[in-house]
This record gives structure tokens, sequence and C-alpha cells, in this order.
């Protein structure tokens, strides 16, 4: 997996401060993106133990609600499986803090995917420029999604995240 870059203190991207992981690889390229450097799987820098620690150390501090999964794609076929390592090794190091995911896929695309039990929001489908609002928390377009995993795993249907 590749990265773009490890964002301290960031208060856009979920609830509370966050450190957030900009993943390299996105095969949505949604008209206008706000990030379209981070579409080619082979930019940015390989995701080592170095940045794994740098993450770490952030969630260590206990101002920091969690992380953010975001990019790119993290759910992007070359990202999957070492977001959803990363993810379960956070959830049980740090079970109260958040994990939140950001994709251009939606949610009735993913039932199968095994990163789902780790994730507490994901923030689902493709940004649209036709329905970009500026006004909308923690999304830019009213067709995404800010939803609540496990209710949703639990209820088998989707439940919007509350403050979403």
């Amino acid at each position: 997996m590749r990265y773009h870059n490890i964002t301290k203190d960031d208060m856009l991207n979920g609830d509370g401060l966050r450190v957030v992981l900009w993943v390299a690889g996105c095969s949505h390229c949604c008209k206008e993106c706000q990030n379209p450097i981070t579409w080619d799987p082979n930019g940015g820098i390989l995701f080592d133990q170095a940045a794994k620690k740098e993450i770490f150390d952030q969630l260590d501090q206990s101002y920091i609600s969690g992380i953010t999964f975001s990019g790119g794609d993290p759910l992007y076929v070359h990202n999957i499986l070492e977001v959803t390592a990363l993810a379960k090794e956070i959830k049980e190091k740090y079970p109260n803090k958040t994990i939140w995911l950001y994709t251009g896929s939606l949610w009735e695309e993913l039932q199968d995917e095994k990163i789902l039990k780790y994730l507490d929001v994901m923030v689902d489908g493709e940004f649209m420029v036709d329905k970009k609002d500026v006004s909308l928390k923690w999304k830019g377009s009213s067709n995404q999604r800010v939803i609540d995993v496990q209710k949703s795993l639990a209820e088998g249907r989707v439940v919007l995240h509350a403050e979403g």
C-alpha cells in the first residue's frame, strides 16, 4: 500500500481530533475531486513501519478521538487488505478510539468486506459535483451518506450516523 500523507489533529474528517491516513489509489476518479493526486496507486510513498509508528504515536495521545482512512480510496483493490489489517490492529489496541473511512463505493456493494467489523463510521458514495453542498457535515455532496457501521450491521439496513 502507498499513501500521500498522515494528517495530525484533523477536525474535518470525522468527529473530534483525528489522525488521517490519505492512501494512494482510486478507481472512482470523481469529477472535481478534492484529491486527484491520490488517484494513482503508484503515487505517494510506501506505507512502512515508520508510517505505522507515526499513526500509533498519534493514537497514543488521549486527546485523539481516532483515525480516518481517506485518499484515494482505502477500499481500492490495492489498499483494502492492508487497510483492513491496520483497522483490525487499531481496533484491538485502541478499542475506545473510533475508525472512520471514506470510500466512493456504496454500502450495498460492501456487505461482504471484513473491514466493516472494525469501522465505526463510513462515508460512502462518489463525490458528485452537481450535488455538491459545502454546508454538509463530513461529506461533500448530498448523495453521500455518513453511516453508523455497527448499527447498520446489527439492523441489516443503513443507519445514518446521528450527527451526520
